[in-house]
């Protein structure tokens, strides 16, 4: 059997073209380092906010730690890797 030499043919998800007023504008990126140059880099009530749940005995929940603890124990060990 002869390879596909239409990329459309390799089965899976139809790949879109694209349109010919198809262009990369970096005009939002632009907007967005600016606004986060804006914004100062210590936020005083983030600040609060993280004091009052590291005071808080029940945050994270116990469902939370457990949903954790089992993914941890459920994931390879990377020490263990032969490749």
């Amino acid at each position: 059997m002869a390879a596909p030499t239409d990329l459309n043919q390799l089965g899976g998800a139809a790949r879109s073209r694209p349109g010919p007023g198809d262009q990369l504008s970096t005009a939002g990126a632009e907007f967005l380092k600016a606004k986060l140059a804006s914004e100062p880099e210590i936020r005083p009530a983030m600040v609060e906010k993280g004091k009052a749940l590291a005071a808080d005995p029940n945050y994270p929940s116990a469902a939370v730690i457990n949903s954790v603890a089992s993914k941890i124990l459920q994931s390879p060990d990377p020490s263990e890797d032969l490749s």
